[in-house]
Order: C-alpha cells, then structure tokens, then sequence
C-alpha cells in the first residue's frame, strides 16, 4: 500500500470510542490529561522473558527458514512478529487504570544488546547490560494452535506494536544484538516492528519499571494504543485454582454474545500472554529447574496486545476494572515463536503434554465472548512451551545470571496484587509444525474492528523514553574509559567521566564505537564513520582538566615515522629502550632521558606517573620548534571595533556596548595561575570611515586618528593602539564615556566591513601577534569601499536550483581575506544587530573560516534584547580561547580521515588551521578505508591540536581514541551514536546546499538512511514480512531525529523565515557539538509541575501539541530560544506565583524575564531558567506564550513531532515514509 494514504486516521485521543456495555472508558474523549513527573525506572526492575518471535540466537542462514515465516500483513500468512510495544512515553498515553500493575519480573538492569566486543565491554543498549555468550542451549521453539486467517489477523492489528524478532543474520556470524520493530497494524498491509534481537533481550524501548513508572502515564497493565486491549499485568496471575491447557479449545457451553461485559470474576489475564503470564514471580521462578524456557511469544508485555493468527481470538482476557475497552477489539494472543527459527536444525521436544499452570479456572463462557470462542482456558496452550521457566536474562536461556556491577540486582518480585504465584508447571509437550497451521478466515472477525487504523505515536520509539532510560542505567557509575570501543552514555545523560586511556566523550564522539574491517562492509552498511571532535571542551567541576607535561627542550616523544604523540597505545619493547608506534608500527628509539623500565606485564613502571601513558587526554608544552618562524609567540590581543552608524546610535547599542566594556574588560581570559591577564585591547569605531584610537596610558585623554582611505587601510599609529588594560584604565575609561557623546548627533546610515576586518588584521601584524577581532556590526555594507555589497535577497529563488547562490557569498573577496586572516592567527567574532537583510552569508565568511563565531540580533532593542546580547558578550569574552591553532587527526592502518566539517579553513588535505578555536567549537571528521582493519588492533585516532594560549605559550592537545572493528554487520549496528550520527547529517547536508538544490539534499539524506536501515534489515534482523519497519536499538531514533533535520529552516523553510536566518542557522550548526546539535533539532519540552523542595527536574514531554495541557505551563528550549507557554486554564494560584498577577489575561506576553517574587515556586523556576542558559553555549531569551496567542505559532514550530507549517512531514508520517523507502530498497 501506499503509506502515505492515511487519511482515515484519527487522532488517537480525539475520538472517543464507544465503550463496550458495562465499561467504564475513561479519558478517550478528551485530550490527553497532563501526568505527573517520573522519577526515572525502579533501579531493581530486570528485564522479562523474551518476547514473542524472539529466539536465543540465530546461527541459521536465512534460507534456512521456512519460506511461510514471512509475516506479511499482505498476504495471507501469519501475523507481523509482536514483541511486545514500546513502553508508553512518560508523558502520554490513554487514561490509568484504577489498580496497580505489575509489569515485569525482571530488573532493567539485565538487558543486553548482545555480546560483549572484543575487549568484553559493554556497549551502550537502551539498557546497556552484559550478555553471556554460550549460555543458550540449542533448540528453537516452535509453537502454534490452530488460527483462523491472515485477514482476521490483519483487521483485529489495530494499535501499533513495537515488537522485537531477534536477528537472523544472513551470511554473517549470529547476530544478537538489539532492534526496534514497530508493527503499524491497522494500515494494510504494513507494520513496522522495533525489535530487540539480543539473544535475550525481550525489552523492547526500554521496558517500564514493575511499578506504573509515571503518575499519569498509562498503566503497564493497560494498553498504551487504542484499539487494542491492554497487555495486562503479567504478574496477575488468577486467583482461581488453574486449567489444564489440554481442554478442548472450544467448550461446549454456548458463548455469550459480544455485547456482554467481559469482567471475569477473577482477575484477568494479559491478552499478550499466550495464556500464561510472561513469567511467574522471581520468586516463584526458581521452582522450576530444568524446564524450557519460556517462548518469546509469552513475553508480549511492553504496552500491546495482538491476535495471533494461530489461536483464535479470545475474549475472556478481559482488562482490569478501570480499563478501557474499544469496540470488537478481542484481546489478542501472541503470535507462535515458530515463525522465527534458528539454531541448530528442528527436533521435537519430547515431554509429556502441557498442563498450563497459569490459567484462569475453568468454567463457562465468561461474558463478553464472541459466539463460538471459549475463555482462555478453552484454548490448548501453544505446543512446546514449557511451564517452569528460568529468568530469561542477559541474552541466555538457562541459567540465570547476576546483574552487572553498577546496576541494581534482580526483582525480587512482583508485589502481591491480590494474585497468587502459579504452582509450578509441567514439562514441556511436543511442538506443532507451524506450517501445518491453518489460517484464520476473515470471515470470523467482528466487522467492527476492520475501522480503525491510526497508528499510535505512543507506540513508535520515544525519544524521551530512550533518555530517561540512559539517564537512570547509566547516570549513577563513572564511565570508565580504559576498554576499547566502549560506546558512552548518550549525550543527554549526567554522568562523570573517569579517564584511563581514551578520551572522554567531551572531547570526542563517535558515529559509531565499532569500524567495519573492510570498505565493502562500509559501503554495504552506509553508516558513516566519524568523529566530532570538540578540543578545548570544557570538563564538568568534579572531572580533572587535561594535566600539561613539559619534556623540556626536546618537546613531546613522537613516532619517527607517522609523527605520532606518544600515548597509551604506544607499546614498549626491548626492555623499554624502543617503542612500537600503534598507529603505524614504526619502532622508534627511545630517548635517554625518557628511558625507563618495564614491569611484568610489559608496561613501564612509571606508567601511571605519566600522563601521557596512561591518559586519553594530556596537554604538552611546545618548544620553539613548534613555533611559527620559530620564534616564541607574543601574548595574543583583543580588538573591539564598534559599528557608529545612524542604526547603532539611535538603537542605543553604542551606549550599551560601550558601558559593558568597562566592566568586561577586567574578565579577559588569563591562566588560571596568573593574577592578570596578558592580553592587550584596542578600540576602533566605524561607518563610512574607520577611526582609530591611542589610549596609551601617558595619554590624559584618547587621542582620536581617522582613516577615510578605505580602500587601502592601514593602522595609523603602533604605539597605543594595543595596551594592557591594567596600564591603561583611566585612558580606556574616558574614551568609552566620550564614544556615544561623539557620535550621538550623527547622519552616517551608510557603513563598510570589509576594511574594518583588514584593520584589525593590519593591527596585529603590526603587532606580530595572534588575536581576536569583536565587530559589532548594523546595516549590510552599501558604501563605497572593498568588499561592497548589494542587496540580493530574492524569496522567489527559495526552492528552485538557483536556491544556493542564496547561501553562497556575493563575493569572493571575503574568502581570500579570511585566508589571511587566518595567516596571521586573526579570529573574527561578529555580532549582527539588522534591522533588515544584511547578507549573512556573506558576511559570516571570515569568522566562519577563522574559527570565529557569528551572533545575530534582528531588530535589536535594548529593554527586550539588551540582556541577551551582554549575556553572549561577556562569556565570548571571557571563555577560554586558543589561537593560531593546527589540528591534525592521525589514525591507524587501515583508515583515514577525509573529510572535515566546522568553523575553519583547510590549505591542504590534511590540516585544520583554526585562527581561534574556543572551547565551543568542534570539528567533525569523516574516516574512510584505505585498507583492512583487523579485529584485534581494533582503530585508533589521535587528534593532536597546537595553538598558543591566552598567555602566549605555544601548547600541544593530545586526544586519543580507540574503537573497535568488526567483520559482521550486527557489530556495527550495535555500537552507533544516533545523535553523533544526526550531527554529521545535518553538517553534511548543510554544508551540500551550497552546491545543490535543497529537495536533492534531503532526498540524498532520506536515501541514505533508509539504506542504512535497510541494510540492518536484510543482514541482521530475522526474516519477517516486509510489513514490518525493523530498527537496529540503537538507531531506532534515527528517523524522528532525521525528520527533525529534514524540516529544519534551513533545508525546508517557512514562509516567515528571513534567508538570512537560514545563512545564520547553517553556519551556527556548522561547528556545534553533539549536545547542542541534539536540542538544537529536538527542543527539550518540559512540564512544569515543579517539586519545589528538590533540585530534580520533571520529566520532559515528548515534542508533539498533543502533549500540552490547557491547565499547565511548559518551557521549552532548543539552544537559542527559551519559550514559557502557559496554558489558557492555567489556576488562578499558579499565575499568581509566576507572573504576579491572578488572571491569564493580564500576562504580558512581552516579558523578557520572569518577576522576582518570594515564593518557592516563582524560585524554583527562576532557577531551572538559569540552569538551561548556563548548559548552553548562547544565551537564551525568554518568550512568554500564551495558549492561542499571535506568539503561539512560533513556539509550534519547534513541536518537531507534528507536522510544520512548511509542509514537514509529522513522526508517524514521516516513520511511513521511511519504512516505503526501505521496502523498495529491499524489494
């Protein structure tokens, strides 16, 4: 089918559905209600049995498998494989049941990706845990009863399951490691399904705690999609004493009529179950020695329910009192295991015949059944399922094992709800041919259910979920850096850093922890392998700053050949007088005075002592050798060059510029040894003519000279242009008193820029020095004089071919300016105050190739963007800063870097020369093969970065980095960064426009994507219908984050954004780190139920309007904008606390900043404000949006889950149109 025609699908919660007789439906007529924050999952919640179509590992070849395991909606074969949903975002989700429920006997802390890399560390899952290779037995499960139709099947799917089939990966070694599958049931003939193929993990999405994890959110005992009846509490074992599974399937007492409640007197089943709960109780569990393990199809518990086609339906799995019901939608079981096989070829497993334990008693047709079906003790239990299970834990059947250090141990069990613990089971009987199954016939499905087809964005993998799940695995242990291609916490998560041999993740990201050995492999999997590497990245306070070793006057050990630093893969031999370079084996003699001896295990004995030899990151002092004209750098110097013009004046920028100054300059970056700064200051201002000033502290007053020659500048004095501020203050004082005086009278509207960027770099030649140049900056430069523009701003060019000459520069004269500039170490930093076009890209040219910054203030006024702009002023000034920097990535054999993305400019292949490279920017490295890697060698990379300080001293920055190779593509997939992945996208596709039409772009990137998943599909997902969208783990927020870049006001822009906002947003995310990237394309939305005794904040709320209440307030920030939206039913009281005022009407839309009232609340949101703009690199000013306000669209925008105004595709549809793609791929 077409998957786009979705038309015929309501919104989940708008439509309320009609409740079946005798049911309470609470909640499905109204918007979703506002919940409560979550305070993260149980830390002692273990993961489950594995769900269905799971299996232990996948040995066989793919054409193995029977061709009738296809699960294709499609046809008339079985159902998509269901693993068990995705657990329910903690924001949405149909309304709680009234009881508590249990979810999963078995802590988070056991979920594993898969096996251990080669170094036997772990990587990162959604629930990152260790997996003991070796400890499945070799059987597969075949199980099935009789079903009744591929059709029925089809039309009873009608919520979106997230599912988990296990890899069976076809030509390359089992493959066990996590995937996502969302089954879309309800569209025809399409399911998408988000597995987890570790031989285990039967979590899909982050399984919930075994408590309802948040107040508000869906119980896990209900089913999170509508139309689909909940899963149930696996734990509720009936209380009533339990059925024998070999009863007939349908009992002789005449059904009830649909129309009848179904309560059971006891308390029901999960649908999910295949009759029996997921598992029993840890502590009932361990009475059951021996007995198999429980088939995947029994662990259908994270948040729906399906029918399989091989039993037929049954309606006596009634939900908990409380639960809402849909209309004809019988609870659904789970689909046979058999459908997925590997291992080792079929046997039957012997034993005698199944006598279910966990059932409901047996006894007359509970009301509510279809005619003809029987309760759930009717129906013969799937052959070959055993009853007494082990724990199903750490990617093996069998033997269970302890949690892995740091997590939280196992479950201790469910808490009694009122349910008994089954006895225990009997052994397992004789296994049924799945393709001896007959199917279901569409006939026998109540018409009702055929109507509903609306996929569930709860049931798709939420983004959030995926944090708080990282945050609460991973947040409380240090991540410890001493084992290769250990893939970190993600980029969201608080964590401490422990350096032992690689680099922290501040320093460097990878796309991926795990390199393909070969080129062919890279090319089939379309990963692509890079690095975004931020050098200066500032450490949080309890992590130790980069230690700085002095060799003296031979400078750092390097590798004769590859000039390589020495470092921890640097291997000592011969008793230490030679050392191995790992990058390109060279052996290199070790100086004398660096000789030391090696212990037992062939390290050196003074390993530890050593930064260098035992860290990933360690900073050298350079000798003159690294100098340039090996000469010893002068103290660099800062010049602030200040916009004079009719705009600046009348805005009162000038007046505000120059008043912060005063103060500004007593914060000049210095080491942190030194009392003072050593940087010198000068002062230029400017319009149509440049005027220079000698603030020489002999001086009484400034001495003002002018340049009206602009088309050939020069510095009109040396001495007293550059001075020490200490030396100089009263000058310097007097002089920003006299600036707004003198120009306050003036009719200049006309300005140059050009020259004001060649007066600065003359001066610092002048001065032998490196620097940076402050412009401050108004009107787009019309006056005669180098470098002259013109207004080019033609809207009419958006979406056409001629659409990148918008983005590239009028002129050529502004990149060979740049290249001098960074000749000289000369970094430009611009702040921007148009009224109107200035021809950003143009003008952001030189500080995008100087290592500089560009800051952009539209229509700039003081009351409203005054805090803003002096907020970014003051840390630009004073955040720690390199100069005349050159940054060199080396790998080792086998790989190289080849391409480079960030704020820079390359004169060769090789070299990144950064006039200024501050402690925001960061580069992305692209890597390719040039040869075979090997698996024991692993890859390295070692970014080694000389610039000179704030003091003048020339300094080298060793970062190291090990990763891992692999020659199965199941190893590459589950070791990816999603968000290093979406920055080198959105960087790639940025920098591609300027070369390409926009629509190219984002076909090329939605391409490359779906050939990305596509390739995960075909090599390392089990076989499965082409029904099914099967995401890898730890990509399985590849495409809400791509569809974020996609709709992103660069590539697809709004009717409202200027072209020079695009210039500047392409530029801006040109150097970004991984973290900014992140919120950057996916704002983080927060409810502000605040708890105002703790320092925890709420739970953040997917990006989507449905998720915003009219009673609440919710910040939402994204890097450069904070919002305030307050709902328009907000309480009386709540207003009265945050904005001083009791009614929502008399909020003042324009306010900037929240009042300072004294009440817990009105503090504790002050200072969760102040804490987002102190995590983020620019300062972020507060809009205040009211519900249906003119203001409100803007805020909508950055509701990156729904659809955009500029025509961007909303999650679900755009997950539809990914899943297209990779079908015609595969097809």
């Amino acid at each position: 089918m077409n998957v786009n025609q979705q038309a015929h699908m309501a919104s989940p919660y708008r439509q309320p559905q009609p409740a079946l007789q005798g049911y309470s439906q609470p909640g499905y007529g109204e918007p979703p209600t506002q919940y409560a924050p979550y305070n993260g999952p149980n830390p002692g919640y273990q993961q489950g049995p594995a769900p269905a179509g799971y299996f232990p590992y996948s040995s066989l070849p793919s054409k193995a498998l029977p061709a009738t395991l296809a699960s294709d909606l499609s046809s008339n074969s079985s159902s998509p494989l269901d693993l068990g949903p995705v657990r329910p975002s903690p924001n949405s989700g149909p309304p709680p049941m009234l009881t508590p429920q249990g979810y999963s006997q078995y802590t988070q802390g056991d979920v594993q990706n898969g096996p251990p890399t080669m170094s036997g560390q772990p990587h990162r899952p959604p629930v990152s845990q260790p997996y003991l290779p070796g400890s499945q037995p070799a059987y597969h499960q075949h199980y099935g009863a009789p079903h009744t139709g591929m059709q029925q099947m089809t039309n009873q799917m009608s919520g979106m399951h997230v599912s988990a089939p296990p890899p069976a990966v076809s030509g390359y070694a089992p493959s066990s490691h996590p995937q996502t599958s969302v089954s879309f049931s309800g569209v025809p003939s399409f399911s998408v399904s988000s597995q987890q193929n570790s031989p285990a993990a039967s979590l899909t999405h982050g399984q919930p705690p075994s408590q309802p994890p948040f107040p508000g959110s869906p119980p896990l005992s209900q089913s999170p999609f509508p139309g689909v009846p909940p899963p149930g509490s696996q734990a509720q074992y009936s209380s009533t004493p339990p059925l024998p599974v070999s009863q007939p399937q349908y009992s002789s007492t005449p059904p009830l009529p649909v129309s009848q409640p179904q309560y059971a007197s006891t308390p029901p089943l999960p649908v999910s179950q295949l009759q029996y709960s997921s598992a029993p109780p840890a502590s009932s569990q361990a009475h059951y020695p021996g007995a198999q393990p429980p088939p995947a199809s029994q662990a259908q518990f994270s948040g729906s329910s399906q029918t399989s086609p091989f039993h037929a339906p049954s309606s006596s799995f009634a939900p908990p009192a409380g639960a809402p019901r849909h209309p004809g939608v019988q609870p659904m079981q789970a689909l046979p295991h058999s459908q997925y096989l590997s291992g080792p070829p079929r046997q039957p497993m012997q034993g005698p015949p199944l006598s279910q334990q966990n059932h409901v008693a047996p006894g007359p047709p509970q009301p509510g059944m279809a005619p003809g079906m029987q309760g759930p003790s009717a129906q013969p239990a799937p052959p070959g399922q055993g009853q007494g299970v082990h724990p199903h834990q750490n990617g093996a059947f069998g033997q269970m094992s302890g949690p892995q250090p740091g997590y939280g141990g196992s479950y201790p069990g469910p808490q009694n709800y009122g349910a008994q613990p089954p006895p225990p089971a009997a052994p397992p009987q004789k296994r049924l041919d799945p393709d001896s199954i007959p199917s279901p016939q569409v006939s026998e499905l109540p018409a009702v259910q055929k109507t509903r087809h609306r996929i569930d964005p709860d049931a798709i993998p939420s983004p959030i979920q995926v944090i708080e799940d990282d945050q609460a695995n991973r947040s409380s242990e240090p991540f410890t850096t001493g084992v290769r291609g250990q893939a970190p916490p993600l980029v969201t998560t608080n964590f401490q850093v422990k350096d032992q041999g690689n680099a922290s993740p501040s320093y460097i990201r990878c796309t991926s922890y795990n390199f393909p050995c070969t080129s062919d492999m890279a090319k089939q999997s379309q990963v692509p392998l890079a690095a975004v590497i931020k050098p200066l990245a500032t450490l949080p306070l309890d992590e130790v700053p980069p230690y700085i070793v002095d060799h003296g006057e031979t400078g750092p050990i390097r590798c004769n050949r590859c000039k390589a630093y020495m470092c921890p893969f640097m291997q000592f031999i011969e008793g230490g007088r030679r050392f191995q370079c790992g990058f390109c084996s060279c052996v290199t003699e070790v100086p004398p005075h660096y000789f030391q001896h090696l212990d037992h295990t062939g390290k050196r004995v003074d390993c530890y002592d050593r930064p260098e030899l035992s860290m990933g990151t360690c900073e050298f002092t350079a000798t003159v050798d690294y100098c340039k004209n090996n000469k010893i750098p002068q103290p660099p110097a800062f010049i602030f060059l200040i916009d004079v013009s009719y705009n600046a004046v009348k805005s009162g920028l000038v007046d505000l510029i120059c008043a912060e100054l005063k103060t500004l300059l007593d914060y000049l970056p210095r080491e942190s040894s030194e009392a003072d700064s050593c940087i010198r200051v000068g002062f230029v201002t400017y319009n149509k003519v440049l005027h220079f000033y000698n603030v020489k502290s002999s001086l009484a007053q400034p001495q003002m000279m002018v340049v009206s020659d602009v088309a050939d500048m020069f510095v009109p004095l040396l001495d007293g242009f550059l001075v020490n501020v200490n030396e100089s203050r009263a000058v310097i004082n007097s002089l920003l008193d006299q600036i707004p005086e003198m120009f306050a009278d003036t009719r200049e509207t006309e300005t140059v820029f050009a020259p004001v960027i060649q007066a600065g770099l003359e001066a610092l030649k002048a001065a032998d020095c490196a620097g940076k140049l402050f412009i401050f900056h108004s009107s787009l430069p019309i006056a005669e004089a180098p470098g002259k523009l013109k207004n080019r701003e033609d809207k009419k060019l958006v979406g056409t071919d001629k659409e990148k000459t918008l983005f590239q520069p009028q002129t050529s004269f502004f990149g060979n300016l740049a290249k001098e500039c960074v000749a000289q170490g000369c970094c430009v930093d611009l702040f921007l105050f148009p009224n109107q076009y200035v021809d950003v890209a143009t003008l952001g040219v030189v500080p995008s190739q100087t290592g500089g910054s560009v800051y952009k203030y539209t229509c700039f006024q003081v009351p409203s963007d005054g805090d803003r702009f002096l907020n970014d002023l003051r840390r630009d000034v004073q955040k720690q800063v390199g100069f005349d920097a050159v940054m060199r990535v080396r790998t080792s054999t086998g790989i190289r870097a080849t391409d480079f993305f960030g704020a820079f400019y390359m004169s060769n292949t090789t070299d990144v020369e950064l006039a200024g490279l501050d402690c925001d920017k960061a580069v992305t490295v692209e890597f390719r093969h040039d040869d075979k890697l090997s698996e024991e060698s692993g890859a390295l990379m070692q970014c080694a970065v000389l610039y000179t300080s704030c003091s003048g001293q020339r300094r080298l920055r060793v970062h190291n980095l090990s990763v891992n190779c692999c020659t199965q593509l199941a190893d590459l997939y589950r070791n990816c960064d999603t968000d290093t992945l979406i920055n080198f996208f959105a960087k790639y596709a940025y920098r591609s426009i300027l070369n390409s039409p926009t629509k190219t772009v984002r076909d090329a990137l939605i391409n490359q994507s779906a050939q990305i998943l596509s390739c995960y599909r075909k090599n390392c997902a089990s076989p499965s219908s082409a029904g099914q969208l099967i995401l890898p783990e730890c990509m399985k927020l590849l495409p809400v984050y791509l569809n974020c870049v996609l709709k992103s006001d660069v590539l697809q822009p709004g009717a409202d954004i200027s072209l020079d906002d695009r210039a500047y947003l392409r530029q801006l995310v040109t150097s970004m780190d991984v973290a900014e990237s992140h919120v950057f394309f996916y704002p983080r939305l927060l409810p502000l139920k605040l708890d105002v005794e703790g320092d925890t904040l709420p739970t953040a709320v997917r990006d989507s309007e449905e998720r915003l209440s009219k009673g609440g307030l919710y910040l939402l920030e994204n890097g450069l904008h904070l919002f305030l939206w307050v709902g328009a039913n907000v309480q009386q009281e709540l207003l009265q606390s945050v904005f001083n005022t009791p009614s929502f009407g008399q909020i003042d839309p324009s306010m900037t900043n929240l009042p300072e009232l004294d009440n817990p609340y009105s503090r504790r949101l002050r200072a969760i404000i102040e804490n987002f703009r102190a995590q983020r690199p620019r300062y972020m000013k507060l809009m205040v949006v009211k519900q249906d306000d003119k203001l409100e669209p803007i805020f909508k925008h950055f509701l990156v889950e729904d659809k955009s105004t500029s025509g961007g595709a909303s999650y679900v549809d755009f997950l539809c149109h990914m899943h297209k793609e990779i079908r015609q791929l595969l097809s």
